[in-house]
């Protein structure tokens, strides 16, 4: 039986796409084709493109990446592990060639470092460098080595032949948690170390999986990155705020907050604002596209916990945890009872101002009303009255 990775996928045709299994995690070509539909769709592109990234995808033409580790945890890549549209070996095996990452590589030590090094010189100009976590620079950046050299070497004699950088994570996309005061070890992000290069960040802690895998998907097809903002983010997946999307945005509005945790506002799912959910400035689409594959709420906030803004520079790991986010689009109402008042209650200060200004506009209203209709009342009797 002919090995189906051995199959010319150039010489199928759209009637042959259910016959293909190759290793695209089990999927038909045909099931494939509408994931890369589905992937277009959530970058705002049409159809169309969604054709031309399963094509690109199974063309054969699999570009090597090389996936270097700095001061990090390791948490983009668990959850990339945890992917399932595609799965990692489908990715890795199938739609790109994952050369050499410290986590995932079969062989160790001078074995794996030999093969980099090959890798690099065969495909100069043509692999794609990934890079995870923070760049330490301080005392010749010695707080993070590899092989007995120190990381940010390592990073800037890979990006001499890389075709394409990716930052994946908060670390490597602006410094991280390890960046944060006092930054003992001078942790900088990849773009700042690799000054002059166009380095696309995928920022998160950590972030959804797709948001690497579609600007995987957009590079391998059009050979550059997709639309990036000023920060070098994708904006199909950082173009709007996390308040825009997320499902407790209705208690915002009307006026529903959870007060600490557990309290009774916490346990009905109202809004996390006045616990110190940073969603109102944090731009990213968790609430849009979640994590794990487990269905809808499968984010930080669906959970029950603030965003913390991870996705932002100034914001995640800068500002403290439970202080109030600096919102975008308009502020809390304040017309409404605090969500903990006792039944019976007066209402609050600020909703009583708010109801003496409107009973102001009314009676103000009324005067006008009374004078266009002939002035001002007089307590003067009127003819009926003295009939």
């Amino acid at each position: 039986m002919q090995d189906t990775h051995e199959i010319d996928l150039a010489s199928y045709t759209a009637q042959d796409l259910d016959s293909y299994r190759g290793g695209l995690a089990g999927l038909t070509r045909r099931e494939f084709l509408e994931y890369c539909i589905g992937i277009a769709a959530t970058m705002g592109l049409s159809s169309t493109v969604g054709i031309r990234m399963a094509e690109a995808a199974t063309s054969g033409l699999r570009p090597p990446v090389i996936w270097l580790h700095g001061q990090e945890c390791t948490g983009c890549t668990e959850s990339l592990l945890r992917s399932q549209h595609p799965t990692l070996e489908a990715l890795i095996l199938d739609t790109i060639s994952l050369d050499y990452h410290e986590t995932l590589c079969a062989g160790a030590g001078r074995q794996a470092e030999a093969h980099k090094h090959k890798v690099m010189e065969e495909y100069a100009g043509k692999y794609v460098l990934v890079t995870e976590g923070a760049t330490p620079t301080k005392d010749g950046g010695i707080y993070c080595k590899v092989a007995g050299r120190p990381y940010i070497e390592q990073l800037r004699e890979a990006a001499e032949g890389a075709a394409a950088i990716i930052a994946i994570g908060s670390c490597a996309a602006w410094g991280g948690i390890q960046a944060a005061d006092p930054n003992p070890t001078g942790a900088r992000a990849t773009h700042e170390v690799l000054e002059g290069r166009i380095v696309v960040n995928i920022p998160g802690c950590p972030p959804s999986p797709y948001n690497f895998l579609s600007t995987v998907l957009y590079l391998l097809t059009f050979n550059k990155p997709p639309e990036l903002d000023g920060e070098n983010r994708p904006k199909f997946a950082y173009g709007r705020l996390i308040h825009e999307n997320c499902e407790r945005r209705p208690h915002f509005d009307a006026g529903r907050f959870a007060l600490e945790f557990g309290d009774y506002g916490h346990r009905q799912g109202f809004c996390l604002y006045k616990i110190g959910c940073k969603g109102p400035e944090t731009y990213a689409n968790c609430p849009a596209i979640g994590f794990g594959d487990v269905g809808a709420g499968a984010w930080p906030v669906g959970t029950g916990a603030p965003c913390f803004g991870c996705t932002m520079q100034q914001t995640g790991f800068r500002k403290p945890i439970h202080a109030l986010a600096d919102v975008k689009t308009f502020a809390p109402p304040t017309a409404f009872p605090e969500v903990n008042s006792a039944k019976g209650q007066s209402i609050t200060p600020a909703a009583a101002a708010v109801a003496a200004g409107a009973a102001g506009v009314l009676v103000g209203a009324g005067a006008v009303a009374m004078t266009k209709l002939g002035g001002a009342p007089t307590d003067e009797p009127t003819r009926d009255d003295e009939s």
